[in-house]
């Protein structure tokens, strides 16, 4: 079972001159890239998401600010991730629901597995929780 999990990238620096993070497909993210799209100056009260994908993985970073994201598997094990530190990503699998919330300043950087196609996501989530029903027999 592949499950939502941070994933703790290292700095390298000193806080002095400030620091810097990498990303490497196969190393420390566990697929290839394929995709990397950032979301910014999204209203605090407002959550985004609301989805799932069925093809695609991805690793969401809090690059500024906060972030929320409640997450629900195909399996029905639900978790919840504040992402407040842009050395910490959050691994998503395929068929994960998830929602975020934004702190007023956050810039949210996604690194995806798939290029983006409308007919990889599943926006109802009664659908999404049929998916959940048929998986759990």
């Amino acid at each position: 079972m592949n499950l939502p999990r941070l994933i703790e990238f290292h700095s390298h620096g000193v806080s002095e001159l400030g620091f810097i993070s990498v990303a490497e497909e196969n190393i420390d993210v566990p697929f290839q890239l394929k995709r990397v799209y950032w979301t910014y100056y999204t209203p605090q009260n407002v959550s985004r998401g609301g989805h799932a994908n069925v093809d695609k993985e991805m690793v969401i970073i809090a690059v500024s600010g906060s972030i929320v994201i409640s997450s629900e598997t195909v399996e029905g094990i639900k978790s919840e991730f504040l992402l407040e530190r842009p050395n910490i990503g959050l691994y998503l699998p395929k068929l994960c629901w998830h929602t975020m919330k934004y702190s007023h300043n956050s810039v949210q950087m996604v690194l995806a597995s798939n290029l983006y196609s409308e007919s990889d996501y599943i926006r109802n989530y009664e659908q999404f929780k049929a998916l959940s029903n048929s998986q759990a027999v």
